[in-house]
């Protein structure tokens, strides 16, 4: 699995706690970033296409939601990929921080 975008890893895990709707996701993702991270709408649904051609999020009913609101999950392979990322990102800080503490 190649690296993830900086706001393709937010919106998933954004979404592990459960399904969340677009402008949730937008707060969800900001908050997450200590605001570092803040997705245009356009960014967001574009985003949130690839996600779903990927088969990593799936779109999910909502019987009382206000007509035209779409809500998110992940699937198991978005599960399985915001682990793999957030192993990925550990690893990287390990040898980040075993290189600085040896260069001292």
């Amino acid at each position: 699995m190649s690296p993830l975008t900086e706001s393709t890893f937010f919106i998933l895990l954004s979404l592990v706690p459960g399904a969340q709707h677009g402008y949730a996701i937008m707060q969800q993702v900001a908050q997450l970033s200590d605001e570092r991270v803040t997705l245009s709408t356009g960014t967001l649904y574009t985003a949130l296409k690839r996600l779903l051609d990927d088969g990593w999020i799936e779109q999910v009913e909502e019987p009382d939601a206000p007509r035209g609101r779409k809500t998110y999950r992940l699937t198991p392979s978005g599960r399985t990929a915001v682990h793999e990322e957030t192993a990925r990102l550990v690893s990287l800080s390990e040898l980040a921080r075993r290189r600085l503490e040896g260069a001292q």
